[in-house]
């Protein structure tokens, strides 16, 4: 199988095939929050890039979760922290949702032949999505403000390694090499690596850096939201 690795969305163009499953990362903390949300019986959720948009959903009486630049939107009921999206609160409902970054990211591929979110909560349901498939997979990191952030691009080698134990990987750029020798170096401590960087950083300045320790976590949401075109919505493959 092929795999390849879009360390931002401004490069995806460079990277969109017909028949691609893509796999849209934003591990600090869209993709992890959004998993939390449907492990906790959330019926569907609705990602909007805009904050008017999302604006208007909450006046229509959804509920919406809103974050720009680590920080819960004034209107909205949650931010972008997965322990914010509590099982009496979510379960049976849809949310309508718009981030920093993550929601961007998925409008950046919404028209790909399959699109599923990933994370470290749901890392080896996805991996088992993926060997399935027979599709050549692309991991679409999120990253920052359209650069390259290292939580997302450990996910993808993280994700790699997994598919290269079960089959043989074809490579599809250096950008998956890249990937694949960081999570080598990071393995065994993800969060003491990624200490250093940019977001881990602004979460700390926000006061959340407890929810990168939780983003880290490997397996706790074993969901598989999938994107829907026709409706515009991420509901559960089961």
């Amino acid at each position: 199988m092929t795999v390849d690795i879009c360390l931002s969305p401004v490069l995806y163009p460079h990277y969109q095939q017909e028949n691609d499953l893509v796999v849209v990362a934003d591990i600090f903390r869209a993709t992890t929050t959004m998993c939390t949300a449907f492990n906790n019986g959330a019926a569907a959720i609705i990602p909007v890039a805009d904050i008017e948009e999302a604006r208007r959903y909450r006046a229509e009486g959804y509920l919406v979760g809103a974050e720009r630049k680590t920080r819960r939107v004034e209107f909205a009921d949650f931010g972008n922290s997965p322990f914010e999206y509590r099982p009496e609160i979510v379960a049976g409902r849809e949310i309508v949702f718009t981030t920093t970054n993550g929601t961007r990211a998925i409008e950046a591929a919404k028209d790909c032949d399959r699109l599923l979110i990933g994370a470290f909560s749901n890392i080896d349901v996805v991996a088992d999505a993926c060997f399935s498939s027979g599709k050549r997979v692309v991991v679409l990191c999120a990253g920052w403000n359209g650069r390259v952030n290292l939580e997302d691009t450990l996910f993808g080698g993280a994700l790699l390694e997994r598919l290269s134990k079960r089959d043989e990987v074809v490579f599809g750029s250096d950008a998956a090499r890249i990937a694949l020798e960081l999570w080598g170096k990071a393995n065994r401590s993800p969060l003491d690596y990624l200490k250093k960087s940019d977001h881990y950083s602004r979460l700390t300045a926000s006061g959340v850096e407890g929810d990168a320790a939780y983003c880290l976590q490997q397996n706790t949401a074993p969901v598989l939201p999938c994107y829907n075109r026709e409706n515009g919505k991420l509901t559960l493959l089961r």
